[in-house]
């Protein structure tokens, strides 16, 4: 399931976004300011970020330039949302890392085919950036991993605890 962070100050704007894309199976995360986006990048981990151009804090522009300076974020894509009365340079916002930008109030045709294309994008980037081995571990093959690890340890550690549990009741008479 794709993962989208939305970050915009404007309630009607967030339900809008929310419930066009939910619609479509995507999962979203929601926050109103952009310091709380940057907090909830790394466990939110998303596939596609929509932010508004001027959030509290932290603006859109600073939020894509962050992602775009982070090696485990720059593939992620970016969507400038921005209300028709919102004046900035389009260029700033492709030169800040955006990599679309939609005006509000969304059209969900609009929106739908901006996020499927950007997803794919994404999707792709994450799977180049995936080295090879990382796919044939499983959680199976790991425990099994460290088992072994712990079971040729296992004597060692024995060992060691012993003798500082002697050394420490030795100590208290």
């Amino acid at each position: 399931m794709s993962r989208i962070l939305l970050a915009d100050d404007s309630p009607q704007a967030l339900r809008l976004a929310e419930s066009i894309l939910k619609t479509q199976g995507i999962e979203v995360v929601s926050v109103t300011d952009g310091a709380i986006a940057l907090r909830r990048l790394p466990d939110v981990d998303p596939d596609l970020l929509i932010t508004d151009v001027f959030l509290p804090t932290q603006s859109g522009f600073d939020l894509a330039r962050f992602l775009k300076s982070q090696p485990e974020h720059r593939h992620i894509p970016i969507i400038f949302a921005a209300a028709p009365i919102d004046k900035f340079e389009e260029q700033d916002a492709k030169n800040a890392g955006a990599d679309l930008i939609l005006r509000k109030p969304f059209e969900a045709s609009a929106l739908l085919g901006a996020v499927e294309s950007l997803l794919a994008k994404s999707q792709a980037a994450r799977a180049e950036r995936k080295p090879a081995a990382e796919d044939s571990l499983d959680r199976h093959t790991v425990r099994a991993a460290v088992t072994l690890a712990l079971d040729a340890a296992m004597p060692a550690m024995i060992e060691e605890l012993t003798e500082r549990v002697l050394l420490a009741l030795s100590s208290r008479r």
